[in-house]
């Protein structure tokens, strides 16, 4: 290598973690503004880090320089590919990794702009989020609008996108079953349904889709499913309810609990779980 000084590898330490209700990868939005959910960055300890935060507090938003931590391997390498394919694009092919925000990446960096709603201690409230829970941070830094923001930049292949968006109805069923899920401490449904749901509702190679009787759908989430029906030519759908995947026999007491989540689906059926109508 011709000039400077070659290093083969660094090494990091988490300085914080990010806590929030978001935990697997299909809750995740593609960016945080297109998130609902609030989230905790929470400081490792409060020794110099509370000093570090001071005249943090005057700034609306930060960079978060942080882990894919769900996309290493077990031996703390990367799984990624040079070429990916997008959920959102203009044409049905991949693009070069370095083109896109994939969170497959040779390093598993994550960069995200969020906006703060408060700091207490060496805790930093943040209105919306794109990481997971348990997500390690790296680094925070100040956003700077003059520098940080150029709307009238060329955004290469991102120039030809017009997305598909589809309006979201939900059913007063649908709803109360979410949040009663919600508070059981299963996936948020309302926030899968607008990830999901909102562009390209029916793409079967990205989705668990099963068409169902009466034009309804059925999306899986886990070890649920969502019954949804579509009107394409106004690009809207209705959620209509929730239903456990589950087979009867499959939830009697004593059976192989894999997932840990049959207690929640026994309370669901003893409640809000009944069918709902169409």
């Amino acid at each position: 290598m011709a000039g400077g000084i070659h290093y083969d590898s660094f090494s990091f330490q988490p300085l914080a973690y990010i806590r929030t209700a978001a935990r697997y990868r299909y809750e995740e939005p593609r960016q945080s503004v297109f998130s609902p959910t609030p989230a905790r960055l929470e400081f490792v300890s409060e020794a110099r880090f509370r000093d570090a935060l001071a005249d943090l507090e005057g700034f609306e938003r930060i960079w978060i320089i942080a882990v894919f931590h769900l996309n290493v391997n077990p031996d703390r390498t990367a799984n990624w590919n040079p070429k990916v394919r997008p959920p959102v694009t203009p044409e049905d092919r991949k693009y070069g990794v370095f083109s896109t925000r994939s969170p497959h990446r040779p390093n598993p960096i994550a960069l995200s702009c969020t906006e703060i709603d408060h700091i207490e201690g060496t805790v930093i409230h943040l209105k919306s989020c794109d990481l997971l829970d348990g997500t390690p941070v790296l680094d925070i830094k100040p956003y700077i609008p003059e520098a940080d923001s150029f709307p009238e930049s060329a955004a290469g292949w991102r120039d030809q996108l017009r997305e598909d968006v589809w309006t979201i109805d939900y059913a007063p069923a649908f709803l109360a079953q979410a949040e009663f899920l919600r508070e059981f401490g299963a996936p948020d449904m309302l926030a899968f349904c607008r990830i999901q749901l909102s562009i390209n509702p029916l793409d079967r190679t990205r989705k668990r889709l099963e068409p169902l009787e009466n034009g309804m759908y059925a999306i899986g989430c886990r070890t649920w499913r969502i019954h949804f029906k579509v009107e394409p030519e106004k690009k809207r759908l209705a959620v209509y309810g929730i239903v456990s995947h589950y087979l009867p026999e499959e939830l009697l007491p004593g059976t192989e609990d894999k997932y840990g989540d049959k207690d929640i689906h026994r309370a669901f059926l003893a409640g809000p779980g009944r069918k709902y109508g169409v």
